[in-house]
């Protein structure tokens, strides 16, 4: 999302004109949520998608239509058998798209306090109008909020704010899109930091999925060989020296998730015993059952409780049956987004069995 915001202010800083489609309305299944965008090029270049098969090409068509027009063309698409039978897409879902021309100084402005607020990775909210006549205001105006609710910004420019009846849910609660009031909310929830704790084969396989999957990622290691730009170039900060002094020195925040995944078990446990006392709402360690057992009971004598050692996920990830390191790394960043996506209930319960669920049985874990 990031990237594909960048470059359509890039392309309208050129004086290039670019038409934006966004899902801002979802009922059933569909191949895409409320939120997704894709931008046309007049060239008939695309960035971003929303969903693909003949909606999404559909949608396009018609895009290319609207260069050089003003307003906002709501589409709606029922995926049935006359739109998704080719594409065996009958989700039985429905959507609902906006199309809209922008350029010139007044969307540079609206898109440049987007970016900025998603930049920021704090979060934010988009309102866009979906029923003009229960909102009182042209489809398509949009008003943006701060991840506490503070109007930003409205397109077009200076769009009336009394006709909006209701305002953002807090993002705190990690609301899901919605239509309330002939408006769509569509809530951009705060960026997650990842901290890998190890720089080895598997932390490396987490960093690249992770970072694909919308994670900052951060990475820490003793050891300057394995921190570094060829190694994590996807990396938004990487930090070298002895965990006993970084951690602590971090601020880990409750948008902070930590994965443990060190070369031992003492550099494991050294960086459990700082991290399972932090703020980080999710903190992962892989290993087997007797290592997690281990460096519970050595960690319970040094004075952690058995309640902040519950809710460590350990062994990490999603049970697949992983052999290989991409196999585990797959099942680690699987259990991440549920964490992020579905909250607490995105991680299992470990509280009974703490099986070798995550690691090959013929040796120890790769790190």
């Amino acid at each position: 999302m990031r990237e594909l915001q960048r470059n359509l202010i890039d392309a309208l800083e050129r004086g290039r004109e670019q038409i934006v489609c966004q899902v801002v309305e979802t009922r059933g299944s569909t191949p895409q949520k409320a939120g997704a965008i894709m931008v046309v090029d007049p060239g008939g270049g695309q960035l971003g998608t929303l969903g693909g098969g003949c909606v999404e090409a559909e949608v396009k068509q018609k895009a290319i239509r609207r260069i050089g027009q003003s307003g906002t063309d709501l589409q709606s698409f029922v995926l049935d058998h006359d739109y998704a039978w080719a594409d065996g897409l009958i989700c039985g879902g429905k959507m609902v798209i906006t199309v809209e021309a922008l350029r010139g100084t007044e969307a540079l402005a609206y898109l440049r306090a987007r970016q900025t607020l998603l930049e920021a990775g704090l979060g934010f909210t988009e309102a866009v109008v979906v029923d003009p006549d229960r909102a009182g205001t042209p489809v398509g105006t949009r008003y943006l909020f701060d991840h506490d609710g503070i109007f930003v910004a409205t397109w077009p420019a200076g769009a009336a704010m009394d006709s909006l009846e209701e305002h953002p849910v807090a993002l705190v609660d990690r609301p899901k899109p919605g239509v309330r009031g002939g408006v769509a909310f569509l809530p951009t929830l705060p960026r997650i930091r990842l901290l890998i704790i190890g720089g080895g084969h598997v932390g490396q396989a987490v960093a690249a999925l992770a970072a694909q999957s919308d994670f900052d990622v951060w990475v820490v290691d003793d050891r300057q060989q394995y921190v570094n730009a060829e190694r994590f170039p996807t990396a938004q900060r990487m930090l070298v020296g002895p965990l006993g002094e970084v951690l602590p020195a971090l601020e880990v925040t409750p948008q902070t998730y930590a994965l443990i995944v060190t070369r031992g078990h003492g550099h494991d446990e050294e960086a459990l015993f700082h991290l399972v006392k932090t703020q980080a709402p999710y903190v992962g360690m892989i290993g087997s059952r007797r290592k997690i057992r281990l460096i519970f009971d050595s960690l319970l004598q040094a004075g952690i409780s058995e309640e902040a050692l519950a809710r460590v996920a350990a062994p990490v990830g999603v049970d697949i049956g992983s052999q290989s390191v991409p196999e585990i790394a797959v099942s680690i960043v699987a259990e991440l987004i549920a964490r992020r996506n579905l909250g607490s209930k995105g991680t299992a319960d470990r509280s009974a069995t703490r099986s070798d669920n995550l690691v090959p049985t013929a040796g120890p874990a790769p790190t």
